[in-house]
């Protein structure tokens, strides 16, 4: 049987929605009849990205609480009902044979639904912290598919199956051909290349931080491809040069990741599983502004394994010029760090989770 219906709920932000898309596209090429229905918050990126990726979704009246006192959570109730009724009436009429979740706030209606009525249901934590959606649900799902150890401080044990997260076809496929994706940002691929990601919205800090390194990094001879996000470009793009390639978004990951030598990234989980299968040294700046800090727990995983530098914002006018330096001037940390998060690599996830999920639909 490949007619199967598949449910897949989760978004908010990038490292929610793509996991979610990688999933349903290997589950599309296993069972080409099966029918797909993504479920996302009405507001949110998911309801653009989600039909860019040739896929069918239905929005919930839903958002989390803030961590403030304000109106959008005296809503929060209202929207609850109003999500949980919705989500009733989406499952009822769908039939799903199973429902995966992999987390943001519009999974947990659509997941306690579903997993109410018997419904095979598999969530899919990205972070090494897990988000408050997945631990809500932890007791209704039947496996729990996680990129870190440990993650029993959070989910029953025997429902956990450690299989990294998903990521791009494009980047597990990646040649690594540095003079092909240098010429492709018209830089020379005789020289380091810096590779600056701050996520597609942008990092304030991190962009400040670059702005005021440029001279620095021009001193050195050091090209940079700098992501600086669709909030900044405006600011930043004036630094465009020979050296210097300034994006708003980077649409070919795998040439910026092979231009690269070094890295400076934020630490969400995707970014963090694409740079282990790159396998380049890595300075994380984690975002301080995300729910339970988890880009720094992220982060530590990895600097605990040897496998990459973190600087916290807070220290950056005083540890960053100094722990770059080092870097840059030893070949050798720099083949040491890009051999540790080589090792990390899960490289065939999204098959793994797939994997998971036909044997609860043959039980």
């Amino acid at each position: 049987m490949d007619n199967y219906r598949f449910i897949l709920s989760g978004g908010g932000t990038g490292g929610h929605i793509y996991p979610a898309i990688a999933i349903a596209n290997e589950l599309k090429a296993r069972n080409p009849k099966a029918e797909f229905l993504f479920v996302g918050a009405k507001d949110r990126m998911e309801m653009e990205k989600v039909p860019q990726a040739g896929y069918k979704i239905e929005g919930l009246w839903i958002s989390g609480l803030q961590r403030k006192l304000t109106l959008k959570n005296l809503m929060f109730p209202f929207k609850l009902i109003s999500s949980l009724f919705r989500a009733r009436k989406i499952v009822t009429r769908f039939k799903p044979h199973a429902v995966i979740g992999t987390g943001g706030f519009a999974s947990g209606p659509l997941l306690r639904i579903a997993s109410g009525r018997g419904i095979p249901c598999v969530l899919q934590e990205q972070n090494s912290y897990a988000g408050i959606t997945n631990r809500l649900l932890r007791n209704r799902v039947s496996k729990i598919c996680v990129a870190y150890d440990g993650m029993e401080a959070f989910f029953p044990k025997h429902k956990i199956v450690k299989t990294g997260n998903p990521v791009r076809s494009d980047l597990v496929e990646m040649s690594g051909n540095k003079n092909k994706a240098s010429d492709f940002f018209g830089l020379d691929a005789s020289k380091a290349t810096l590779l600056v990601l701050g996520g597609s919205l942008g990092a304030r800090r991190i962009n400040q931080l670059i702005e005021q390194s440029l001279n620095y990094f021009n001193s050195i001879g050091m090209q940079v491809i700098w992501q600086c996000g669709k909030l900044y470009i405006k600011e930043y793009k004036k630094y465009n040069s020979n050296t210097i390639k300034v994006f708003d978004f980077v649409n070919r990951m795998d040439y910026a990741y092979a231009a690269g030598d070094i890295v400076i990234s934020r630490a969400g989980a995707s970014s963090v599983s694409e740079l282990c299968i790159v396998g380049k040294p890595v300075i994380f700046i984690p975002s301080p502004n995300v729910a339970e800090d988890h880009q720094t727990k992220n982060a530590m995983a990895l600097v605990q394994e040897g496998a990459a530098i973190m600087v916290k914002e807070k220290d950056l006018e005083t540890d960053f010029e100094r722990k770059f330096e080092e870097l840059v001037q030893s070949r050798s940390k720099q083949k040491e760090l890009a051999s540790n998060i080589k090792k990390l690599a899960m490289p065939n996830a999204t098959k793994v989770i797939v994997d998971e999920i036909e044997k609860l639909l043959l039980e």
